[in-house]
Formats: structure tokens, sequence, C-alpha cells
């Protein structure tokens, strides 16, 4: 019981509502099982966490403490699905969107880079 309350308590702590409510609009839904049995697939909010205590600790995936309930193989594994479904760069245009709305962007101190532009090929 103190486990499964820890788990709770820590996944809340890494993926606050507010975040975990923009994180449920980019994330594609679970694929299905069709032979059906197999281990239970960890929720994404356990998941969501345990990535960003990796990016955040700079722990390796291995390292990861099992009190977020994911391996770290499997958070790994996750983490890269949603980056092919480009889940990162959706969460971080409406965490952008959200502030602006806010008005807490200063889009004044914010510059835009050239290394961030794509050359074209052929081009003169």
């Amino acid at each position: 019981m103190l486990g499964s309350l820890n788990r709770v308590v820590m996944v809340e702590r890494m993926v606050p509502d507010e975040l975990w409510e923009l994180f449920q609009r980019v994330v594609p839904p679970a694929p299905s099982r069709p032979q059906g049995g197999g281990r239970r697939r960890y929720g994404d909010r356990e998941v969501l966490a345990a990535i960003i205590f990796v990016a955040a600790t700079g722990c390796t995936w291995r390292q990861l403490p099992p009190v977020f309930g994911p391996s770290g193989p499997t958070a790994h594994r996750r983490f890269t699905e949603w980056s092919a479904a480009r889940v990162w760069a959706k969460l971080h245009r409406l965490i952008l969107d959200q502030l602006g709305a806010r008005g807490d962007l200063d889009w004044s101190r914010c510059a835009i880079d050239s290394v961030n532009m794509r050359a074209l090929k052929g081009g003169t």
C-alpha cells in the first residue's frame, strides 16, 4: 500500500494535472492488442513521469527508480514511440500557446536562429 501511495505522489509531482491535461491532447492512443492477455500496459502518466525523471536527473534508463512503475527499457521504448509520433514538438507548441494566451511569454526575448531552419536542396 505504501509503495503504491509513493508512486502516486511521485507521478503527480513529476506530471502535475495541468501538464497531464495538455499531454493527453497530443499523445496517440495506445495500440490495441489483438491477441489479448499479456502484461498490463503502464499508464501514459506513469511513463511520462519516468521520462521526465530521466531527463531531469540525467540518470540512465536502467537507473530509473522502481517507484515510477515502468522499467527503464519500457520507458525508453515509449519515449521512442512518442518521439516518432512528434509528441514532444506538439506538446512544446501547446505549452507555448498556453503561456502566450496567458501573457506569460516575453516574445521580445525570443530570437530566430538560422540553425533551426532547414536548407533547401539545390538552392542558390
